[in-house]
């Protein structure tokens, strides 16, 4: 098993544990959108866990200097991004900036916070993917503004056709500290579900409109 493959399980793990992350794979929870879903990720429960917290920022970290050594500043998404991004920053030494999903209606009507020079590049930190449309809107924000964002570092993707799509049509790089493949082996391995759920917990990712259904 390789390094990254390691961290994708433990922080799969830390996820499960502290529940963050909840598998119902026969009693769907249902989103926003109306979309059926076995799963339910709410990574802001990681703020209140100071290790795990600073596991996800030191892996979030290891990846920027690996992969994105010439970055120049850390922006959070408004508002689960923003707290990882300011420890990641911290770790760096790097300024950090937020945005938000649209300009403010008050004051300056910043969609930024923070300074960002022309030309800085950006990598911007995301707790969960799904659709991919908050995300790729920040990015685009940033370039917008005269940055270069270099790609999206998220904690936990669910890995949807939709998503994965949307970032290669935008152009813009996305990388995940783990995802929901992984989280699957882990959750069996752990007695989390039962083996004989776990081809209808994928069968979710690759048809999500007719889960449930």
């Amino acid at each position: 098993m390789n390094t990254a493959q390691s961290t994708e399980r433990e922080i799969a793990a830390s996820l499960l544990k502290i529940g963050a992350v909840a598998l119902r794979p026969h009693e769907p929870f249902t989103w926003t959108s109306g979309i059926k879903s076995p799963i339910y990720c709410d990574n802001r429960l990681t703020m209140s866990h100071p290790e795990i917290r600073d596991a996800i920022a030191e892996a979030f970290a290891d990846k920027i200097r690996s992969e994105y050594p010439q970055t120049e500043v850390v922006a959070g998404t408004a508002t689960a991004g923003i707290p990882h991004a300011a420890w990641v920053a911290q770790k760096l030494g790097l300024p950090m900036i937020y945005v938000r999903d649209k300009a403010k209606g008050h004051g300056k009507q910043n969609q930024i916070e923070g300074a960002l020079a022309a030309g800085q590049k950006v990598i911007v930190i995301e707790d969960l993917i799904s659709t991919g449309g908050s995300s790729l809107k920040a990015a685009l924000a940033v370039n917008e503004a005269g940055g270069q964002a270099l790609g999206v570092l998220a904690i936990f993707s669910y890995q949807l056709d939709k998503g994965i799509q949307a970032f290669a049509e935008a152009g813009i790089p996305l990388d995940t500290l783990t995802n929901y493949s992984r989280l699957l082996e882990v959750a069996v391995e752990q007695g989390a579900i039962a083996q004989n759920d776990l081809e209808l917990l994928r069968s979710w990712r690759e048809d999500p409109a007719s889960y449930g259904v």
